[in-house]
């Protein structure tokens, strides 16, 4: 059981996606095929089609990755607030591509305007990894001074800070391999490059940074209304055009999710919904060793696990 005032919303970023994501939500609530039905309005093709049948290599693609799981937070984040209808966050936050799912949540952007962009960001990603080739690493089991220490000495850099041993460097190919190598000599449990479609969150993607700072400067942002917590600072943002600075300025940036979660837990959140995709962010909240829990809300049961836990007295 909870109230209001100690509920966070968190999406999921790109990577949480899987063929026939979305497919309970559209087949057992209207107002989910609407936000799909919107979508194609919006962007001229079905990502219904591409989320719930894929095939996987296209909706692994960038391009197509963020669009989708960015339609399936607003489908899955629209019925909660149908069973809802008085329930509102304290605190809205999204890793990387989530970021614009929160801000969609805390009433900043509307849901038009936030898949506008963000397919203007999936677009300009996709090239910048074309023209900047490059790639990432997981590495679990070393310390963020351990990995700014390899980041400088083989010209990588940090890319996300999700959890005090999970740390993802970025960069490209020579300097991504040479970094896997020296944190396993240096004691790392594992050093994985990912499959990914470029060196996200570096200065390989400045070219993408500039284009969405473009698209942000013509789009309709509002104050928040609950605490936003954007990944460049994870200090709560609260002015249009600071929000602007910093969701472009994320892209090549670390994304700060150890802190954003420490933050939460400093504002006595005592649960958090994870509204999309994937439970990555319940793992995550595990590893920073939040104060509050974290509940799924995607698939029907997840609603009736919700309407009869946490939302219980709401």
């Amino acid at each position: 059981m909870s109230t209001q005032s100690s509920i966070a919303y968190l999406f999921p970023g790109q990577g949480s996606q899987y063929v026939g994501m979305g497919r309970e939500l559209i087949e057992n609530f209207t107002a989910a095929k609407k936000v799909f039905d919107t979508a194609r309005e919006v962007l001229g093709y079905s990502i219904e089609e591409i989320c719930t049948r894929g095939p996987e290599e296209t909706l692994t693609r960038t391009v197509y990755a963020q669009p989708a799981i960015f339609v399936t937070s607003i489908a899955a984040l629209r019925v909660l607030a149908q069973k809802f209808p008085g329930l509102k966050p304290a605190l809205a936050a999204g890793l990387s591509l989530g970021e614009f799912t929160a801000l969609v949540a805390a009433g900043s952007i509307r849901f038009e305007d936030g898949l506008v962009l963000v397919k203007k960001r999936a677009e300009a990603m996709e090239q910048s990894a074309i023209n900047n080739p490059g790639t990432m690493a997981s590495v679990i089991g070393l310390t963020q001074n351990e990995c700014v220490a390899i980041a400088k000495h083989t010209g990588c850099e940090i890319a996300n800070l999700n959890s005090p041993d999970q740390i993802v460097l970025s960069g490209n190919l020579e300097a991504i391999t040479a970094a896997c190598r020296l944190a396993e000599e240096g004691g790392a449990k594992r050093a994985i490059p990912l499959k990914v479609g470029g060196a996200f969150h570096s200065s390989l993607m400045k070219d993408a940074q500039t284009q969405l700072q473009s698209a942000l400067s013509t789009t309709k942002i509002a104050p928040p209304e609950c605490v936003f917590i954007p990944n460049a600072s994870s200090v709560p943002a609260t002015q249009p055009d600071e929000i602007r600075n910093l969701l472009a300025l994320q892209l090549v940036s670390p994304v700060r999710w150890t802190e954003t979660m420490l933050r939460a837990s400093n504002r006595d959140i005592q649960f958090a919904i994870e509204i999309g995709p994937g439970k990555v962010l319940r793992g995550l909240a595990r590893k920073c060793n939040c104060s509050f829990t974290v509940e799924p809300c995607e698939l029907k049961g997840d609603f009736e696990k919700l309407e009869h836990g946490i939302l219980k007295p709401l």
